[in-house]
């Protein structure tokens, strides 16, 4: 799933206002050894954002199967609780597989209310072979550099390039990182968690995952039912579709979401100029696609880096203003540079994405069987794209490296769970990243879960988000583990959508997602 590019928007055109704050040098700061052991060695690491935040690295095994063999680093950022009395840990993970997670502990800790944020050591963690945990994959630096081919195999030149570059890049990360990629796994992530727990002297933890996120946290309580206290899982990956099918879905869903951008285009046609109509509207922005196609905008932005700028609109509507805007001034006034900066800022990968791709092929190829046979993709891909052409074929070369992967996938977790406390689940009904059938479907198979949905909304990662209804509910589980129970239907709680946004007055205006991390692909 096609996470890779949302980041902060600002600028006259655009320019990337990036919400991550670089961790700084740390410094030794004294704190309690956890409960029967040394525990990590907790430092000063401060930022602007989250001036309390310490930082620690925590030693686990490579193989989870030989617990004395070799040791990689897992990267800790914590804000630690200033309660009298504390609730324990809160792990907080972003998503991906890739996504960094160390910042997001300030991110949460700001955004609970300070009585419950008080009461919990905030912890974010990169996961095995992310950013600052080591070893960092990156398998093939430039695989996302511009102008790739066209994603839309419709000549057999077209379709061989782009399997010759899947191919490139799992040799690629079979030569950089042959020796790990075996245990680059969402089992062996999950039992790193355990791992964490028992170094922060917790008897038990408490999560809150995005996305991917979800999956982990669901991995995780299956292994360690016992070991949870709270869990919240926010916009859910659907863990029976792990993770070819979830992926034919998920273009379905874009398609959706994609189309609910173009009506707004639509509705604001005397801002924008595209047409009243939102058929016309999606046709004008496959004329455009053809137009770049032919000839990249400055021979930077052709199909392939045009999908990777529209893509962050799936995600959250807040890129809708900025998206239309570049969309309005390269097909109405033939400009260009708007379009190329817009992608920079928003769509281009850079170093850290390289190492979120390199970690979310590594996990993908590796946590469940994809098919090897090359004509199975292509049929059907073939057959989900002519109902759903926004992204399906760029979705299915992001993910083509696993028909070639280095080694075998595993088979996937059955995340059926009955003895587990209430978990609390937050969904929108049009998420297109993770649809809503995946929040149902892990509803019923974790039993005491709570359902609370975001009725009519489209974003993907609900909560912290500006909504005070679902933030309501978080807090109040967070609190005491309040949950709230149905009386029909299959959500325990709905809340109403925020608005859409409304066109920017002012076009150098900031647009800073809610989440301060670059969405992964999934």
């Amino acid at each position: 799933m096609k996470k890779r590019a949302a980041a902060a928007l600002c600028g006259s055109a655009v320019a990337l206002a990036s919400a991550l704050t670089a961790v700084p040098p740390a410094q030794a700061v004294p704190g309690p050894a956890p409960l029967g052991a040394a525990g990590p060695a907790w430092k000063k690491c401060g930022t602007e954002e989250a001036p309390t935040l310490q930082c620690a690295d925590v030693q686990v095994p490579l193989n989870h199967a030989d617990p004395g063999g070799r040791k990689i680093t897992v990267a800790l950022a914590r804000v630690p609780h200033t309660a009298g009395k504390s609730l324990g840990p809160l792990l907080v993970n972003p998503g991906g597989p890739g996504g960094s997670g160390v910042d997001l502990a300030g991110f949460v800790a700001s955004g609970l209310p300070k009585s419950v944020a008080s009461r919990y050591d905030v912890i974010g963690f990169d996961p095995r072979g992310v950013g600052r945990s080591r070893p960092a994959l990156n398998c093939l630096p430039g695989y996302f550099d511009p102008v790739r081919p066209d994603p839309v195999p419709s000549t057999s030149a077209l379709e061989r390039t782009n399997l010759e570059r899947a191919r490139a890049f799992a040799a690629a990360c079979r030569t950089q990182h042959g020796d790990v990629l075996p245990y680059m796994d969402t089992v062996s992530a999950a039992k790193d968690l355990e791992w964490i727990r028992r170094a922060v002297g917790a008897r038990k933890i408490n999560y809150l995952g995005y996305s991917y996120g979800t999956y982990l946290g669901a991995v995780y309580a299956k292994l360690h039912p016992d070991r949870v206290r709270r869990m919240v899982l926010d916009s859910v990956v659907d863990p029976v579709g792990v993770w070819y099918e979830n992926n034919l879905q998920q273009d379905v869903a874009f398609e959706e979401r994609h189309r609910a951008f173009t009506a707004w285009v639509a509705r604001h046609d005397k801002v924008y100029g595209l047409g009243t109509d939102a058929a016309g509207v999606e046709a004008a922005w496959y004329r455009m696609r053809a137009a770049v196609a032919a000839r990249p905008a400055q021979d930077v932005v052709g199909p392939a880096e045009l999908e990777d700028l529209f893509l962050p609109g799936g995600y959250h509507n807040g890129y809708w203003p900025l998206l239309a805007r570049v969309f309005s001034a390269y097909a109405v006034k033939g400009e260009e540079a708007p379009l190329v900066e817009a992608y920079r800022a928003v769509g281009a990968v850079d170093a850290a994405g390289h190492n979120g791709y390199s970690v979310y092929t590594s996990v993908m190829c590796r946590d469940a069987p994809w098919p090897r046979d090359w004509a199975r993709w292509r049929s059907d891909n073939d057959a989900v794209h002519r109902k759903a052409r926004f992204m399906t074929w760029s979705n299915a070369w992001y993910n083509a490296p696993c028909a070639f992967w280095p080694v075998k996938g595993l088979k996937p977790v059955d995340v059926r769970n009955d003895k587990l406390p209430p978990v609390l689940i937050l969904q929108s009904t049009g998420d297109a990243a993770t649809p809503y059938a995946g929040a149902v479907r892990t509803h019923r198979l974790l039993r005491r879960s709570s359902l609370v949905v975001e009725e009519g909304g489209g974003n993907h990662g609900v909560s912290l988000a500006g909504n005070a209804c679902l933030d309501r509910h978080l807090a109040a589980y967070l609190a005491d583990g309040t949950v709230p129970r149905r009386t029909a239907g299959e959500a325990d709680a709905t809340c109403p959508t925020l608005p859409d946004p409304k066109p920017a007055a002012d076009s150098t205006r900031r647009f800073t997602p809610s989440h301060p991390w670059p969405l992964p692909r999934r």
